[in-house]
């Protein structure tokens, strides 16, 4: 008789806890739904194809509840090595914001689908199908694991920006595929440095085996890890691995440019944070520097590049949201840097809270834009004399992300950003920090005054959707505003 390689093989059999896995599994299977669904319904009846896939969002929302009123629980474990699938605060908090983003995405996207004749089939198999990627991310405790779930929300998210039939959109997926296909694969070149290094792809004794790792190994090891970080780098649309984003969010339907800067920014940055806090550990001042220069350098740039935007110019709206979007990642990368710096996971916090509230004001303006149906900046003079509600809510998201009142959460934000980086020892990027923040000032507020200006007084009408986004991320906005203490808790305690 052959001799079984594993002395035990019962000892392979593992039982798999359903319910922690429940949020990212019941999007993944309201994406099987809605796929052979749209084989049966014809016609008009395919407008069900969208209550499919918002009530398969709400399930894995709901799915959290049990999660959160319980303690941390994982799943896929090995006795040696750790588990590959765990929940705890750190993952609750990112699956909150993937699947409550996804949710908010495909509600402004179901007039956007029968307004522009996408086929709603594809559009809610490719978006769930991300969604459930996003939410398996941060739940996600070994390197295996965690470029799969990657990849799971990120190639859906290529076919969603090229539904739209036309060569703007085809263009925009071209560039955005090309572009993380590159990091993808240096990120896997990184991956394997780091196991033959290491002997193991759990991230937890990755960072047993690097304190421990002989001297000949460690420049292997340290090369596996700035390159491992590429790939995330990318999804957070960090510089230089920016470029894709503007040409993207234009040639994609408005509510895929909303899903991708803040459920695509959100993975990334989810991704981010495991590799550098617990896999990478040993080395974080090395990777704390890398990630602060990047963060002063992105915030910059985006900045920038949003300043130089002329309001007459074509889809100068969306232009301006997807470079406030990299300057927003900037910010958020500022904790992650003083985590390196700190030695500890403490100051994710700050990211964590600061993701959660850019993601509902930055998904609102999305919205509104769409609710208007404006590319240009100037397209939006007078929308208050027009339409005062649209306008009153674009102007409370645009002062949420540039931080002042009465966005109050916004500002309670980007506080907990600057203290992080403060508290770490890291002055000089809280300097860079709050100079962009002043520099956002200018096209934030220029777009607010514009709202409010002079213009055509001829009523215009918001569809339902629309309207129903519109108030949703409004009211979750002015809720954060007066009681933000429901996000920055979240700084006060251990996220892992």
């Amino acid at each position: 008789m052959t001799p079984l390689a594993v002395a035990d093989p019962g000892t392979l059999v593992q039982s798999v806890d359903w319910v922690a896995v429940a949020p990212p599994l019941v999007a993944a299977l309201a994406g099987l739904v809605v796929l052979v669904a749209d084989l049966f319904l014809k016609g008009s009846r395919k407008k069900a194809l969208s209550w499919i896939a918002l009530g398969g969002l709400t399930l894995a929302l709901a799915a959290l509840l049990p999660l959160a009123l319980g303690d941390p629980r994982s799943t896929f474990c090995v006795t040696d090595s750790g588990c590959s699938y765990v929940v705890d605060h750190f993952t609750l908090a990112f699956q909150l914001l993937a699947l409550g983003g996804a949710l908010i995405a495909a509600l402004l996207s179901v007039h956007t689908v029968a307004a522009d004749r996408l086929p709603g089939g594809e559009f809610w198999f490719l978006l769930l199908s991300s969604a459930a990627g996003a939410a398996l991310l941060p739940a996600s405790r070994d390197l295996a694991t965690l470029v799969v779930a990657l990849e799971v929300a990120s190639l859906p998210a290529f076919a969603l920006v090229a539904l739209r039939r036309d060569g703007r959109g085809a263009e925009a997926a071209l560039k955005f595929f090309l572009s993380s296909v590159t990091a993808t694969a240096v990120m896997l070149l990184g991956v394997s440095f780091v196991y033959a290094a290491t002997g193991t792809l759990h991230l937890s004794a990755i960072a047993d085996a690097l304190t421990t790792a002989p001297a000949q190994l460690r420049h292997l090891a340290e090369a596996g890890a700035v390159l491992t970080l590429v790939g995330f780098a990318f999804k957070t649309a960090a510089v230089p691995f920016h470029f894709w984003v503007p040409d993207t969010y234009v040639g994609a339907p408005v509510p895929v440019a909303g899903y991708l800067s803040v459920v695509g920014k959100a993975a990334g940055l989810a991704g981010l944070a495991l590799v550098t806090t617990v896999a990478f550990r040993p080395y974080g001042h090395t990777w704390g520097l890398v990630l602060a220069v990047l963060a002063a350098v992105t915030m910059t740039a985006g900045n920038v590049a949003a300043l130089r935007q002329r309001s007459a110019a074509p889809n100068s709206a969306v232009r301006l949201l997807a470079w406030s979007s990299v300057s927003q990642a900037g910010y958020l990368l500022v904790p992650l840097a003083a985590a390196g710096y700190a030695g500890s996971d403490r100051p994710v916090g700050a990211t964590v809270a600061y993701a959660l509230v850019y993601g509902v004001v930055n998904l609102g303006a999305f919205a509104a834009v769409a609710a208007t149906g404006h590319s240009r900046l100037d397209d939006f003079q007078g929308l208050f004399a027009r339409n005062r509600w649209t306008a009153l809510a674009l102007a409370f998201f645009l002062l949420c992300l540039a931080g002042l009142p009465p966005g109050v959460v916004g500002l309670f934000g980007k506080v907990v950003v600057f203290r992080a980086a403060v508290d770490a020892g890291l002055g000089w990027l809280a300097v860079v920090m709050a100079a962009n923040v002043v520099v956002a000032l200018s096209y934030y507020l220029a777009w607010t005054a514009k709202l409010f200006a002079a213009g055509e007084s001829a009523p215009t009408r918001v569809p339902g959707p629309l309207r129903a986004t519109l108030g949703l991320t409004a009211a979750v906005a002015v809720v954060l505003s007066v009681a933000p203490q429901l996000v920055l808790q979240v700084v006060s305690g251990s996220l892992f």
